[in-house]
């Protein structure tokens, strides 16, 4: 492989950190889960964006899971790493954590997998750097974008499969313990003579 222009995980590893504000926060006085899908958005984008040396696109996130909640006043840091490289692709995992700046504390909010694309000046996809793995850690991370990528694609080949074989009538039964009523027009009597 060509490693000319390759470079490290740690050449575009990138922190943001950010103060949450009362404008950020929903009704219940949490932060909104889409201020920090912006913010990781942000994050992935700026990474991405350094390791291949041009413009990216988000095309997926994978695993965004809100473990605890975010509170105004707490400083929030996003921290992300390329984590893989296809050819115009590349795996940015992010980190994010919360902190308390009167006590202290620190929670681990979230971790997220964006994959974003590289295009040229004429937006098409363009091949991206090598990434340079120094650590164990490097590998690991590569090791589960891998595993990631692979479970993904059995998951939408099933949920393809699943929607397009599914005959609605021979599975009726399975919605019987679920909170939902089925009132389709064909299943209902007409009164019109």
């Amino acid at each position: 492989m060509e490693n000319t222009n390759a470079k490290t995980v740690n050449y575009s590893r990138t922190t943001i950190t950010e103060l949450m504000i009362p404008s950020y926060a929903n009704f219940g006085g949490k932060i909104h889960g889409g201020i920090l899908l912006s913010l990781m958005d942000k994050v992935a984008y700026v990474c991405a964006a350094k390791h291949s040396g041009t413009y990216v696109v988000t095309v997926s996130v994978d695993n965004v899971e809100f473990k605890q909640p975010v509170e105004v006043g707490e400083l929030v840091s996003l921290h992300a790493s390329v984590n893989y490289v296809g050819n115009s692709s590349l795996i940015v995992g992010i980190k994010v954590v919360a902190e308390n700046i009167k006590t202290a504390s620190v929670k681990h909010t979230n971790t997220s997998y964006f994959t974003m694309v590289a295009k040229d000046e004429n937006g098409k996809l363009t091949s991206v750097p090598p990434l340079i793995l120094e650590s164990d850690d490097d590998i690991r991370r590569f090791l589960e974008a891998l595993k990631r990528k692979e479970i993904k694609n059995s998951y939408k080949e099933l949920l393809h499969n699943a929607k397009t074989l599914m005959e609605i009538d021979e599975n009726l039964h399975l919605l019987e313990a679920e909170r939902c009523i089925v009132k389709r027009e064909k299943d209902m009597q007409s009164d019109w003579i």
